[in-house]
């Protein structure tokens, strides 16, 4: 999910403005109200889907898929984001049947109820790519309670003190399997390339990395639209991490060239994204996060000059306020994302001293 702090750290606010200077929001304030569905173009109606935290909604997309709905992202499976989608269905869409449910990625926010909403309208189909698929299925069976000792040393190696090694492990393991509703054993798989007949329209599949494995993103070529879930958002960045399970990976790579790859995309698409309001000034954007992060790596590399330095002594240059318990696994796996480009990059070496991972400019 897009990160509640972001690499300004002033909550749901996201980016300084300068980072949005030059898009357009056509509608303005106007977002839809609770329990209101808000028609964007014919047969594209966009809902807020309530949900904890900071971010307070998902972008809830309903698409006509000619005698039946599609829904896209439906928000975590809590008591609160449940209650919203009963209202809609008894409400606005009453009478109608939701007859495929598509998942932009695998993140909570956009996954958590698509198994209930699958078994309320008699199995729909889920629609997913398959890593996204995989990742869900794989963090949902997971479940054991107990941190595992490679999570304390990836901590650890981060720089994390033994008391916040402790407090980590107090936590627990895994909530994902708390925050999605049991998912049914299949689905139907698209990849880059394909096209989706939703309606009488053409949906043209444009997959995307770094924020999460194999982020859907879907374009209608004729009506210029892109619904783009988390990969491209307009007043925050989604939150590109190194995780346990990756500690020698570049999401950080794959988001940039993910990047260059949307910028091929038409410009004057309009934007629904997975967080905020749509707009107009795709390449706009797509050149604001790309420079962010360019930017940060820079002021990383600056910062070594001073010595090497761990994860955790990155936060002062990538974050705008003090990294507190809330949001400092979060912030850990962006300060290594960027730690990591660097050594793709050829610009830091790590080295690892009891099991700490320090990072020198090369």
């Amino acid at each position: 999910m897009a990160t509640a702090y972001q690499r300004t750290l002033i909550g749901d606010e996201g980016l300084t403005p300068t980072s949005w200077a030059g898009l357009t929001f056509p509608f303005g304030d106007r977002g839809p109200q609770p329990g209101e569905l808000l028609t964007v173009m014919d047969g594209v109606r966009w809902w807020r889907v309530p949900m904890s935290g900071p971010l307070k909604h998902v972008n809830g997309l309903i698409l006509d898929d000619g005698d039946a709905l599609l829904a896209i992202d439906t928000g975590t499976a809590s008591p609160r984001t449940t209650e919203a989608w009963r209202a809609i269905l008894e409400g606005p869409l009453a009478g109608q049947r939701v007859g495929r449910i598509l998942c932009t990625h695998m993140h909570p926010d956009h996954v958590g109820l698509a198994g209930w909403l699958s078994r309320r309208f008699d199995d729909a189909g889920i629609v997913m790519t398959r890593t996204e698929w995989l990742m869900v299925r794989m963090l949902a069976a997971d479940a054991r309670p107990e941190v595992p000792e490679e999570q304390l040393d990836f901590w650890r190696g981060a720089g994390w003190d033994e008391e916040q090694v402790a407090r980590g492990a107090g936590r627990g393991w895994s909530n994902f399997g708390k925050m999605i509703a049991r998912m049914p054993l299949t689905y139907t798989r698209i990849q880059n390339g394909d096209v989706m007949r939703i309606g009488g329209s053409d949906w043209h599949v444009v997959t995307g990395n770094g924020h999460s494995p194999e982020h859907a993103c879907l374009v209608d070529y004729d009506r210029r639209v892109l619904i783009a879930g988390d990969q491209v958002l307009p007043k925050i960045s989604s939150n590109i991490s190194v995780h346990v399970s990756q500690t020698n990976d570049d999401p950080l790579g794959d988001w940039l060239t993910s990047i260059a790859k949307f910028k091929t995309l038409p410009e004057d698409l309009l934007v629904l994204p997975g967080h905020g309001d749509p707009f107009y000034g795709l390449h706009t954007r797509l050149d604001a996060l790309r420079d962010e992060h360019i930017d940060r790596l820079d002021a990383i590399v600056d910062l070594m000059g001073e010595g090497p330095v761990r994860a955790v002594d990155c936060f002062k240059v990538l974050f705008r306020r003090p990294i507190g318990p809330d949001v400092i696994g979060m912030a850990t796996g962006e300060s290594l994302a960027h730690l990591c480009r660097l050594e793709v990059e050829g610009r830091a070496v790590r080295e690892v001293k009891d099991g700490v991972w320090w990072f020198g400019r090369a």
